[in-house]
């Protein structure tokens, strides 16, 4: 298996110009800096609320970045019909609450096979390749192949606030199981949230991911190394935990 792809997220860096209505940092200028220094994927999270990333960033990231575009978005009509005027390389769909810090978990494939249906089969028409991000269920794995979707991004969220090594271990085997089955099921696997160069070491480990999403530990490492030292070190990272997994 090869060195799974980064997909650097560079969301945080609109929070930190949005903290101060400037028109500084840049996520556009963060994201080339990303790329520069081998990131394969860009990835941002446009929230309906606009707390980050706004619409100008999107569109500008698509005319500019050289790899590919991630576009994570809730699952709702005006999100569909930015994606279908932008042309993501690929959409996440999220789940989204007004209230929350970050993402809080996966999707629910299951309880919103009724929203997702029209949403996925209109971005397939399209040429648009989709994607879950869902909690590493047996049950949801299943649920977003059914559905169409074209890869699954397991949510890692209870595997990296684990602290017990029993609990990690625990977390980890889960990912482990849904990865499996999603690849069984012809999926292309990612994983995301969470992860820093620390864990994810153990997780590209397992040697079942194609694809990594990571921002926040990303953005804050860059504040002491700069933006492409940091996506090299988490590079390294990943490439270590899938030697370690050879």
């Amino acid at each position: 298996m090869k060195t799974p792809r980064l997909g650097v997220n560079v969301d945080h860096v609109a929070t930190l110009r949005q903290a101060r209505g400037t028109a500084y940092p840049d996520p556009v200028a963060a994201a080339l800096l990303a790329e520069g220094a081998g990131a394969d994927q860009i990835t941002v999270h446009l929230r309906e609320d606009r707390r980050h990333i706004q619409d100008r960033d999107v569109r500008l990231l698509r005319q500019t970045i050289q790899t590919r575009l991630n576009l994570e978005m809730a699952v709702t009509d005006e999100m569909c019909e930015i994606a279908l005027g932008v042309r993501p390389d690929m959409v996440t769909l999220v789940p989204e609450k007004r209230h929350e810090r970050t993402t809080e978990g996966g999707l629910d494939a299951i309880g919103n096979r009724e929203s997702l249906v029209p949403l996925i089969q209109t971005l397939h028409h399209e040429g648009i390749v989709v994607s879950l991000f869902i909690d590493p269920h047996e049950d949801q794995v299943r649920a977003s192949q059914a559905l169409g979707a074209h890869s699954v991004e397991l949510h890692t969220g209870d595997y990296c606030l684990a602290r017990r090594p029993a609990e990690r271990a625990a977390e980890l085997r889960k990912l482990a199981d849904a990865g499996r089955l999603a690849a069984d099921l012809g999926l292309i696997v990612a994983a995301g949230h969470g992860l820093d160069t620390r864990n994810v070491v153990d997780v590209a480990a397992l040697r079942l991911f194609e694809e990594f999403n990571i921002g926040h530990s990303i953005v804050a490492r860059a504040l002491f190394i700069g933006f492409e030292g940091a996506v090299i070190e988490m590079k390294a990272a990943i490439a270590r935990g899938c030697a370690e997994g050879a």
